[in-house]
């Protein structure tokens, strides 16, 4: 019928951060033999799966550069919008940096979705940035087959600051400060499974700030960060063990999952994406003692559902020193995130595999 509801998600083939290429074809896209220029000012380029650039500024700060889009996760522009805008500035706050300003990223299908629906996720994108504090200064759009939006945003760190994802140290504790279950949420609704009472847990988690990690860069003991989001918490776990010359073990009873996820796995619903970045670093996960999951109250299935599973603008994961876990906690009670203070997993000398999955 004419008057039928937009749904956003019916004019894409994916969704937010599950568009996201496999890890293991992002490799070959990215491999190169051209001998490319060095520059002792880049302290962060494309020679390491970091969030974002990092430039050296000569004054003790640095420039934080990064783009993010992608097409829609739900099915109202405004939220989109709102969505794929703090998924974008995430990244700067991935390096414990503070963003500056950003420039919108904007393709529409225009005989398809009217020019009112687009200025709606523009808006959506707009209302984000003011929470953070900066501007939309600017952009660039394109009449495209399927809607896309995201940013591309600046931002500024002292360089003492500043967090990668390939520093982590052995003996550090893993903490991770949002849910994971987003990808399997957003799968349910495009099927219309997702229940009423769900829909606004989902979209409340995704269009998150992830300030604190302003806050995380400041504090000497944490010794690296990213954040969680479409290779699942395994892939960026993977980056950064891999990247620090370590293997990660992980608790899964201590994950932090959705309130409600488990009954759409149940159902058996989960995006595409997770099975791709499965089979692209399968060969690095081990689940050890496996056969005592059931019998430890974790659900196999749920496991391999969840921690693949694509997030869009996920929470921040952060490797922390032994001696500085009592000061993560109470940071966390003070920010009334208690249910994020403890440790999800910790690093561990580099083994066989480079993630091991215990119950």
């Amino acid at each position: 019928m004419a008057d039928d509801p937009i749904r956003l998600t019916q004019y894409s083939h994916g969704a937010g951060c599950g568009c996201k290429i496999s890890p293991k074809v992002l490799d070959e896209i990215l491999r190169t033999n051209l001998t490319l220029p060095d520059s002792d000012k880049l302290l962060v380029g494309n020679n390491t799966r970091d969030d974002a650039a990092v430039y050296d500024l000569g004054d003790g700060t640095a420039l934080i550069s990064t783009t993010d889009f992608f097409m829609p996760i739900v099915d109202g522009a405004f939220d989109f919008g709102r969505i794929a805008a703090a998924n974008s500035i995430s990244d700067v706050y991935a390096m414990g940096g503070k963003p500056l300003l950003a420039i919108a990223i904007l393709g529409w299908p225009i005989d398809k979705l009217s020019s009112e629906l687009a200025q709606q996720v523009v808006d959506g994108g707009r209302t984000i940035c003011n929470e953070a504090g900066i501007a939309l200064a600017g952009g660039h759009s394109i009449d495209s087959p399927e809607p896309i939006f995201g940013l591309a945003v600046t931002g500024i760190v002292r360089i003492e600051n500043l967090k990668r994802n390939n520093t982590a140290e052995e003996g550090d504790y893993l903490f991770l400060t949002k849910r994971l279950g987003v990808g399997v949420l957003s799968t349910a609704q495009k099927r219309n499974l997702l229940k009423q009472e769900h829909v606004s847990t989902m979209i409340d988690q995704m269009a998150a700030l992830n300030k604190i990690g302003e806050a995380l860069g400041r504090m000497e003991g944490v010794t690296a960060m990213t954040d969680v989001t479409g290779f699942g918490l395994l892939g960026h776990l993977i980056e950064m063990a891999e990247g620090s010359n370590l293997s990660a073990e992980i608790y899964y009873q201590k994950v932090p999952l959705i309130d409600g996820i488990r009954e759409y796995i149940d159902q058996r619903i989960s995006p595409d994406a997770t099975f791709r970045n499965w089979n692209s670093y399968s060969d690095k996960v081990k689940f050890v003692r496996e056969d005592s999951f059931g019998g430890n109250g974790v659900n196999v299935m749920e496991a391999f559902t969840i921690l693949p599973d694509p997030q869009t603008n996920g929470g921040l994961l952060f490797a922390v020193k032994k001696k500085s876990v009592a000061e993560i906690k109470d940071f966390f009670e003070r920010a009334d995130m208690s249910a994020f203070a403890e440790p999800i997993g910790r690093m561990i000398s580099k083994n066989e595999k480079i993630v091991y999955v215990k119950p």
